[in-house]
This record gives C-alpha cells, structure tokens and sequence, in this order.
C-alpha cells in the first residue's frame, strides 16, 4: 500500500542538500501516476567517493504491487497520451530539454555525489543526457508510415507506425540520468508511457528527471519512477507484466539473458544494452599523439566504467614503445580525488565489487608477466573505492583481463604484427558493442571497419556518444538501437491496412 508523502526532504541529508540551488530536485519519493508517493520502507543511497558519512539520503524501497499499479496506471494513461499529437509531444520533450539545461549545474552535483564521476564528466553526461530529449523532441512530429503500391490496381495498401504501449525501463548505475534519457526520450516522442526502474546505487538522478517531466507537462501516469533495492523482484514485474508491451534494459549479458528469458511468456518487444569488451587498435600509421588522446577518452572515461570503454588495446609492435611512453604520459597527468574538488579528472570505483575485479584482474595479469607502466596500486588515502589508473604492458592472450571486461581503470597493452593478425584477435570475444581504429590509411576505412563485429566504431575517435549515433551491439552485446532515427522503431510496431478503392 502507498501512502502520499508531504516532506519533500524528509530523508536527504541536510549538508547534500545545502549545496542544491533548487531543491525541488532533491527527491527520495516515487513518482508514481502524477502524484510523489512512499512505501514507508527506504534504502540507503551513499557516497562512494567517503569511506564513513557516506550517506546521501533515505529513498523509498517500492514493493513489486507497487510496480504493478503503476504499470496499470501507465496503460491507463496510454489511452489518451498515444493519441496526443506528436508536435504537441516533441514540445513537450522540448521543455524538458530546456529544464535539463537550466538546472545543469544541480543535476551535475547529483550525479557527482551518487555516482562519484568529476563534476565535469557529470556535467557533460546531464548534457549528453538533456540532449536525447531534444532530438527526439525533433523526431516526435516525424514518426512516418508509408503507402506501398499493391499489385492490385484497385487496393492500396497503408503501412502505419504506432506506439507499442507500456514500456519497462531499467538503467545502471554509470550514467544515471543519461541512460535514462535515450529510452524515455524515444518512448514519449512516439506516445509510449514509461515505467522506469533505476538503479539502487543512483536513483536520486532519476527522481530529478522525473520531477522534471512534471513540470515540463508530461500528463500523469505517462512517465513512472519507482526505486527499488530489489533489481531481480521488480524486473519480474516488467518483464512478466502482459500489460508492459516493450523492455528495455542496460546491464549486464548475464542479467538480459534473465530478463529475455521472463519476458517470453509474453512475447514482448526488447532492446537490450549489454556487455562490451572494446578493442582499440592502433597501427602502425597512426597518429600516435591523436591515437594517445583518443585511449584516454575512450579507456579512462568515468575511471573506465563505462560500457563502450576499450578494454583491449592493440598496438603495432613498430609504434608499441612510443604509443606507450605517450600514453603513460597523458595517464600521469590525471588528479584523483573527490569529484566536487577542484581539477579532479577522475573519481572513484562504484564499490568493492568493482574493486575486487579490478585488483583480479592486475594480479592474474602481473603473474603472468605483464609489466605495470602506470598506476597499479589502490589509494586507501583517498577512500577504499579509489583506484589508481593503471597501464599495463607485454599483456597477452591468457591472460584474464583480454577476455573479460573490466569495468574499471586498467588499460592493457597488446602488440600486434599484421592486419590480420589484430581483426582476428579483436573479434575473438561473443560481446559486440563497440571498437575503435586509428589509421592515416583511408582504405582501413572499409577493411578494418567492416570486419570488425561490433555494433559501433570509432575511427581516429576515441569518443563516439552523441544522439545522432546508432547505439547498440551484435552478438551477446545485445540487439536494438537507441538514440539516432533508429531509435523511434523500437517504441513502434507497423500496422498494415489494405484499402479497397
């Protein structure tokens, strides 16, 4: 049973909270059917940058009949919402776009405290974030059918792209407004209503958003966020609920493989965000200085827990020493630290679990004699989640961390003789999401990037996100795209009506 709660700050701590120009951002409730409700069970949502008064606030903890109700409540409001014109959505969206930009600054502190990434890789992420809801506020109006000649001269025949219904949404940790923003974005522009769970570790990012779209006009019920510290009982809910027509998950291989599995009893719609493991090669005509910069971006980003990370670096072994004196170079330039303080580029691991791995996979490594170029030592001084950034050497293919992502802050090296040599070495993983090249050699263009079985390439870039961009994996690194014009079809189904004249 829910009850409405009327104490907007009744369980976030006094000194986050002071920090906060807006306060109505600052929420611990559901938002559920237009209205901030509570189960009067919370959980706690902590710092973890801090080793002790780590934690931020109380949150509500919602029950699986919560998620139920709302799902009831999201198909409720689809009746109307899908029949809202797709100008008037797209202005909405707009709206939200512009909230987001005007409240960047709080959203960015949000993230800092929950999550841990610097203040300027949050900011770029509510950025990032904000900007899905602009595109599609764009492609809102433009969710077009199409008429297909029939072959008999007195029928015609009327393709009609419609909202799929309710859709489920659940999102990680490592962007915690931004995932959410490229599956909500699409899912409203086409009149889908949405039932999100976020992530335990950041649902204080979410709950911003979702006071947010109130304010931008969403009708009530059309968009839902429930946190929940049960991840497997409330995505049963969604995956299971015959009410919910469309999931969308980011996470882990093994999680979507749970997740596929519970929603066949329905046969919903899916898109699944999985697991990555990136190569990133450079040959030998690279520019290593651009090649350098680009490993950075690309391997560092968030301490490395991002899921288009490289996690594999092949070097030619006629640039291997230079690229790496370069690259150490750029490594120990970075500033650790607390992610509010000034010049601080990078932050903390989420949690010990993210450390243990990371410290599994520098072991198995070094005793098997790869060589540590940079970093390779926690940082007890800073906080038991910070991790140094680590380069390792003279990495080869037994070792653990070329066949299992990392998620975290440790770049290993790989040389390389021949083209062929390094596609088949990049390809040898079942996870496709992302890779990267750098080549002054045009031709690679098309040999390199067409043999590469990844969903998505950078060529001579080591950052490739943006919502233009076609995002998404092959193989077990899941299927469907989000962001991009590709995005809208799969909040959509094609409905065909055969026309007599």
């Amino acid at each position: 049973m829910l009850r409405r709660t009327w104490t907007r700050l009744y369980s976030m701590n006094s000194h986050v909270a002071s920090q906060f120009k807006n306060q109505n951002l600052l929420k611990t409730e559901a938002f559920v059917n237009g209205k901030w409700v509570s189960s009067g069970k919370t959980f706690a949502v902590t710092d973890p940058a801090k080793d002790t008064d780590n934690e931020l606030a109380q949150v509500t903890d919602m029950p699986t009949d919560a998620f139920e109700s709302a799902v009831e409540d999201a198909y409720t409001a689809f009746a109307s919402f899908k029949k809202v014109s797709g100008r008037d959505r797209g202005a909405m969206l707009q709206k939200l776009y512009q909230l987001m930009i005007d409240n960047a600054d709080d959203l960015a502190k949000l993230i800092v405290l929950e999550n841990g990434k610097p203040y300027a890789d949050a900011l770029g992420e509510v950025k990032y974030s904000a900007s899905f809801f602009q595109w599609f506020a764009e492609e809102a109006p433009r969710v077009y059918g199409t008429v297909i000649p029939s072959a008999d001269s007195q029928k015609r025949i009327l393709a009609l792209k419609q909202p799929v219904g309710v859709c489920g949404i659940m999102t990680p940790w490592n962007f915690p407004s931004a995932m959410i923003s490229r599956k909500m974005g699409a899912a409203m522009a086409t009149g889908c209503t949405v039932v999100i769970r976020p992530a335990s570790e950041t649902p204080l990012s979410a709950l911003a958003l979702a006071y947010l779209a109130e304010q931008a006009g969403f009708p009530a019920g059309t968009v839902n966020v429930l946190p929940s510290s049960s991840a497997s009982a409330s995505g049963k809910v969604l995956t299971q609920h015959p009410k919910v027509k469309k999931v969308s998950f980011t996470g882990s291989t093994r999680v979507g493989k749970i997740l596929m599995e519970q929603s066949s009893s329905t046969l919903k719609k899916l898109s699944m965000e999985l697991g990555g493991n990136a190569p990133f090669i450079v040959f030998e005509d690279a520019d290593l200085d651009a090649a350098a910069q680009g490993a950075m971006v690309s391997k560092f980003r968030s301490s490395g827990q991002t899921c288009v990370c490289a996690n594999r670096l092949y070097i030619h072994e006629k640039v291997y020493d230079e690229f790496a004196k370069k690259f150490v170079a750029l490594v120990n330039k970075t500033k650790m630290g607390y992610g509010l303080d000034e010049g601080i580029t990078h932050g903390p691991l989420i949690n010990q679990k993210s450390m243990d791995k990371v410290r599994e996979h520098i072991d198995d490594a070094v005793k098997k004699g790869a060589k540590v170029l940079a970093g390779g030592n926690k940082l007890p001084n800073l906080g038991e989640n910070f991790h140094e950034l680590t380069v390792l050497g003279d990495v080869t293919k037994d070792m653990v961390i070329t066949q299992d992502e990392t998620f975290g802050p440790v770049c290993p090296l790989i040389k390389f003789s021949t083209d062929e040599e390094v596609i088949a070495a990049a390809n040898d993983t079942d996870v496709g999401l992302a890779g990267y090249f750098f080549s002054k050699d045009v031709s690679r263009l098309f040999t390199v990037g067409e043999e590469l079985n990844v969903g998505m390439i950078g060529v001579n870039a080591g950052g490739i996100s943006e919502a233009a961009l076609p995002f998404g994996g092959v193989g077990e690194a899941g299927f469907g795209r989000e962001g991009s014009k590709y995005g809208i079809d799969d909040y959509t189904v094609v409905k065909a009506m055969v026309v007599g004249l």
